[in-house]
Formats: C-alpha cells, structure tokens, sequence
C-alpha cells in the first residue's frame, strides 16, 4: 500500500505569513496521479528552507506530541511570522493531501502556542467527502462509518491532552483508520540533514546491515559517481585492522613485501565478504562469546589502495553522495517521500541530475517514490544533454516581499512556459522572480572603500 503526497499548504509559519501551497498534481501529464519530483528556486534567505521546515514541524507533531510533549509543554517548535506582531496571536495551519490506491485523504491542524485549536481528517471515496473526525476545541466528532464501539472513541477523547493531536494519541493506541496516515509521516516521509562522515556513517552501515540486498545497488551508484571509491565494506570497529594483520601473518612465510602481504590480505578480505555477504560476516565477526558488540563503522575501498579510507576522509562531494544513496534507494524501493534542502551542497550538477532522474524514471522508481527538494542550481532547468531532467510542472519559485518580509510561493507554470523556451536563461534573467536583486557597484565600492562623499 504506497501512499503519495498530492499537496502541503501551510500559513503562519516562520516566513509565510499567508496561506500558500505546494502542489504536486501533474499539470500536463494527467495520466498520473501524483508528481514524482518537485524542485523549489529562491534566492538566499527567500524562504525556501522554511517551506521544508512547516512540513518537517507537522511529521514532528504527529510523531511527537503525545508521546514526547510534556502535559504543560505547550505546541513544540511552532514558530509563527515574526514580523508582524498580530500573527503571533493567530494559529499556525499544516495541511497535507495524499492519495492511495485513487482515494484522497485530507489531513490538517491548526494550532496557537498553547493548544491545538483545530484537527480533522476526510477521506474521499469515489470523490465523496467522507468525516473520519473534526475536532475543534475540545469538541471531537467522529464520522459515523467507523467501526469503533462508541466507549472506544470516547477512550480517545478522554485521553487527549489539549497540546496532543488526535493522530498522535490514536496510534499509540493502535487505531487501525489512522494508522496509514500516521505511518505516511513517521515512516515514509523522510528528510535529509547533511551531516559529517562520523554522524551518518552509522547510518550507512545500519542500512546495509538491514537492507543487504540494496549493497551491490549502492556500490554501483558510487562507482558510477565516479568518486574512486571500488566497494563499500561495513565491519565491526577495530575489527579490518585485525583481520588484516592476521592474515599478514598467516602469509609471512611467503617471502613476500609487507605491501603485497597487506594487498592480499585485503583480497582475501574481500572475497571473504563477497562469496558469505557482509551481513553474515559482519554478524559472525561481531558476536564474541555473548559479548557486547562493538560499532559497526563504515570502510571505503579505493583501487590500488590496501589501507581502506574512512568516510571522515573523503572529500565532502563523496560524503554527500553517500549520505544521501540509503534513503534514495529505500524511496525507490519502498515508495515515500524524500525531502531535501539545498540537494546540489557538494554536488557536481550533473551527479544531482542523475539523482533527480532515478525518481522520473519508471523503471527506477517503481514504487513511486518522490523527490522535493531546494535547489540553486539552475543549470537543471535547462540539462546539457537531450533528456529533460525537470519538467515544466516540477518548478516553483519562493520569493521574499522586500516591504514586508513575506515569503511566497508560486509554480512555474504560472507563466505558461513553452517546450523550447530556455528556462535556465529566462530564471537567472529574473524573469520569473525568486532571484536576488544585486547592486553590482556596491560590491566593488564596499572593497574599494569608495562609498562617496557625506
């Protein structure tokens, strides 16, 4: 049962002031459903990280607010306009739509700094609105098709604390009808962080120890980045540096130089790990007569080269291309969401068009998983090679009011782009805004110390 994301709106939160949303329903490919990628331009500061954040705040509330928020806490990390002192006063709105199986579901809230003012969840069967709940205030009214004896319901109702969403609560309860909701939050709406080698490494390995199917897949993938990076080995710590040295010894007899000894050692290391799988190697090295395992760690094997690297040295393109492949492939695969702010960080324009194209492509992106994220890169407006890396439906633009400190947002096909225009050209022009206005001279005078006479 994959579920997809149709649209977010949001108003009141950091830069949106007013109601503004993202949609992700086709625009002239209508013999799909949902959108497989979205791409949001502005200039620095315009607010673009901010629409990331409302969705990213409203995942948290759902996971969080019952089982995490304090009775007293108020609403965690709300974060209104600040800029205009009325809106403090006014509630924040979260409003995602998704879609499953042809059925739409609405899922919203609005909340204040105290409370959830607001909550309420439709489904639309045969483009029927159907209630599964609306609450107001303290008021909660269930639709009259669940199956929840009434006492159950009225369990919920006495359970909820006025800083806790209803969701929140019902899944800790097991409530079978919000369960997919929830779970589309918690599960598969998943947002990257860039981070170091040492913080996402011990995802990397957690994922391959998981998920060993996906290893020749992201080998590949990093191979194909053409980083210098062979293969992609998860070992307990301390552990290669053992294995190494005892069969340097086992081969001592050989008459062979400590660098060839080290170089077939590791061979023999990773024909080790190739024929049994690293998962069950790992597993067999790790385990000790009961003892505790140590951490698992992440080595990076570079042809012609014994000693393996560690992710804290490799460059940071590699380490953002790394750190991204787990959650790419678990998309791909699994169906979700993926979102990430400023996806060129560290990375050649054409490694993030081919990261961009696994999630248009059919094929490659099967379970129909999908891919918002912010960009500066305007180059994938317009790709330097015949396929179209982004289509003219994929495109929106945030932009800051200089008056009022507002941001807002808007798709590119507001201004009824053609196949042939070139949109990498007209963008950077300015001609569909969400560019930073620069004064050119100020630059020079600011290092010149040419500012002018008083």
């Amino acid at each position: 049962m994959v579920w997809m994301l149709r649209s977010f709106r949001l108003e009141n939160h950091r830069s949106f002031r007013d109601e503004h949303e993202l949609l992700l329903m086709p625009a002239y490919a209508r013999g799909r459903e949902t959108l497989p990628v979205v791409a949001i331009y502005g200039a620095n500061a315009s607010g673009k990280s901010n629409l990331l954040d409302g969705l990213k705040f409203m995942a948290e509330a759902v996971r969080d607010s019952f089982a995490v928020w304090g009775p007293d806490a108020g609403v965690v990390g709300r974060r209104p306009f600040k800029l205009d002192a009325g809106k403090r006063a006014d509630p924040s709105t979260y409003v995602v739509e998704l879609i499953q199986d042809g059925v739409r579901y609405t899922y919203g809230v609005e909340v204040d700094d105290v409370r959830v003012r607001e909550e309420w969840l439709y489904s639309y069967p045969e483009k029927r609105k159907r209630v599964l709940f609306e609450r107001v205030g303290d008021g909660i009214k269930f639709g009259s098709t669940l199956d929840e004896s009434k006492s159950a319901l009225e369990v919920l109702e006495t359970m909820l604390r006025p800083n806790a969403l209803l969701v929140s609560l019902a899944a800790q309860l097991k409530v079978f009808w919000v369960l997919p909701v929830y779970r589309w939050f918690v599960n598969s709406l998943r947002f990257r962080v860039n981070a170091d080698g040492r913080v996402f490494g011990n995802e990397i390995a957690e994922f391959l120890l998981e998920r060993p199917e996906f290893k020749n897949e992201l080998v590949d993938l990093v191979r194909a980045a053409d980083v210098g990076i062979d293969d992609v080995v998860v070992a307990e710590e301390g552990f290669l540096e053992q294995a190494l040295t005892s069969l340097v010894f086992q081969n001592a007899g050989a008459g062979k130089t400590r660098s060839a000894l080290i170089d077939a050692s590791m061979y023999r290391y990773l024909a080790e790990l190739a024929s049994e799988g690293s998962a069950s190697s790992l597993k067999r090295h790790v385990f000790h007569g009961g003892a505790l395992p140590r951490r698992p760690t992440v080595h990076l094997i570079h042809g012609g080269c014994a000693e393996p690297f560690r992710l804290d040295e490799e460059s940071a393109g590699t380490r953002s291309w790394l750190s991204v492949l787990p959650t790419v492939l678990s998309v791909l695969r699994d169906g979700g969401c993926l979102v990430i702010d400023e996806i060129d960080a560290s990375l050649h324009p054409l490694l993030t068009m081919r990261l961009i194209s696994l999630f248009n492509d059919d094929r490659a992106n099967a379970a129909g998983g999908q891919l918002i994220f912010t960009t500066h890169d305007a180059t994938l407006l317009n790709a330097p090679f015949a396929e179209e890396v982004l289509a003219r439906d994929e495109v929106w633009f945030v932009e800051k009011e200089r008056s009022s400190g507002a941001s807002s947002l808007y798709p590119l096909t507001d201004f009824k782009p053609r196949n042939e225009d070139n949109l990498e050209r007209r963008y950077l022009a300015g001609r569909y805004g969400a560019v930073p206005e620069l004064f050119e001279d100020r630059f020079t005078e600011v290092v010149r110390g040419d500012r002018g006479e008083a």
